[in-house]
């Protein structure tokens, strides 16, 4: 094992984990400025490979994605790393919140400062667009690809039709754009799914509930790997599936400053169940908090282990190329749309957010201002012009 790489990518992730406010779409954005434009750990190509396939599976899709990256850096341990150090500032924030209450969220600099945040994620998602968009949709096809899934989806949003769309277009790249697919120069053997990952998971989503009255925290660990099992398109889509899930465990009142608290703070939204699982078990809180988290992220990643490999080695096969280029042109128009709902309607609403906005992708473009100093910029924006 290299110790290095797997230290850089704790590294890496915890600081992006302290910063990458947003939501889902915003934490791609942040993954690829870093990973890809500036440590080159990946290709556009291979990056964009790991997004469609988190598109596939169920659970928190920025989280498969960063524990995706972290597997391909430094296996097994390398995944690991990538998640716990992403998903620690989270937690360590919600379990403060949850133990000292949640009075801060009404004062006027904190909401400026969410507010100037929200702007952050507004400019990331954009540069990530733009720069996708220019890797991916260099002729007509996939041009007309990118466009029709944006706009299906801001017009149309479901997690339905981005599935629909997804296959579309892969279909329409294996058609159509087969020939732009580059020739490769070694024969390509097929990888078989990691049989143990799936087995362990089937073996928890069959075996958890015939287990759940033997102990509350067993009756958690199944309600939480169930939500993380059956919940596609991220944290804002596992909300009111957990919400029905625990209506009798959870009172309303705390349900819904959790979900709050999960919308101002950086990294996962998954993390919410941090929260939950915190006042399942007044008792044991800790404990509570522990299992919870743990549970509703465990599925996707073991469905990720299961696919990455084979998902992967079918990419590499010069037939199925052309698929992933169309794959490529779904996923930045998908980005496109979500840029649109949720990112820029829940954080521009007047003309000096929109003035902020600019400013930031100057900044970032030429400038070339880390994201470090846009944090920065847009907490003390926030704390000063949005009051």
């Amino acid at each position: 094992m290299d110790t290095n790489m797997l230290f850089s990518v704790f590294k890496q992730f915890l600081l992006l984990g302290c910063i990458s406010f947003g939501g889902p779409a915003a934490h791609l954005g942040y993954f690829k400025k870093r990973f890809v434009d500036e440590l080159n750990w990946l290709s556009n190509d291979d990056y964009a490979q790991i997004v469609a396939l988190s598109q596939f599976l169920p659970g928190p899709g920025s989280s498969q994605t960063g524990f995706a990256i972290g597997y391909r850096m430094a296996g097994l341990a390398g995944g690991i790393a990538a998640f716990v150090a992403f998903t620690l500032p989270s937690v360590i924030i919600i379990l403060l919140l949850a133990s000292f209450g949640t009075g801060l969220n009404d004062t006027p600099v904190y909401q400026g400062i969410v507010q100037g945040l929200k702007l952050l994620a507004v400019v990331v998602v954009a540069d990530a667009t733009l720069g996708m968009f220019n890797s991916f949709c260099n002729n007509k096809i996939t041009q007309t690809l990118f466009a029709v899934t944006a706009v299906s989806c801001i017009l149309l949003p479901s997690l339905m039709l981005q599935m629909l769309l997804l296959l579309i277009c892969a279909l329409v790249g294996l058609i159509r754009l087969k020939t732009s697919a580059a020739p490769q120069n070694k024969p390509t053997s097929a990888v078989k799914p990691n049989s143990l990952a799936l087995l362990l998971f089937g073996l928890m989503l069959l075996g958890l509930p015939f287990a759940a009255h033997i102990a509350p925290e067993l009756a958690m660990a199944n309600t939480f790997f169930h939500a993380g099992s059956l919940v596609f398109g991220g944290g804002h889509v596992v909300l009111p599936m957990l919400q029905s899930m625990l209506s009798d465990t959870i009172s309303n009142d705390v349900f819904l400053s959790g979900y709050a608290a999960a919308q101002a703070i950086p990294g996962p939204m998954f993390t919410f169940a941090t929260w939950l699982g915190y006042h399942w078990l007044p008792a044991t809180p800790l404990l509570g908090a522990s299992i919870a988290t743990l549970m509703i992220f465990l599925p996707g990643f073991l469905l990720l282990i299961g696919f990455l490999k084979s998902w992967q080695s079918l990419s590499d096969n010069p037939k199925l190329q052309g698929a992933m280029l169309g794959i490529n042109a779904c996923v930045t128009g998908l980005l496109l749309s979500a840029l649109y709902q949720p990112v820029f309607i829940s954080a521009v609403s007047g003309a000096m957010e929109m003035v902020l906005v600019i400013v930031g992708l100057w900044l970032l473009k030429s400038i070339k201002a880390p994201v470090m100093w846009l944090v920065g910029f847009y907490v003390l924006a926030g704390a000063t012009l949005l009051v």
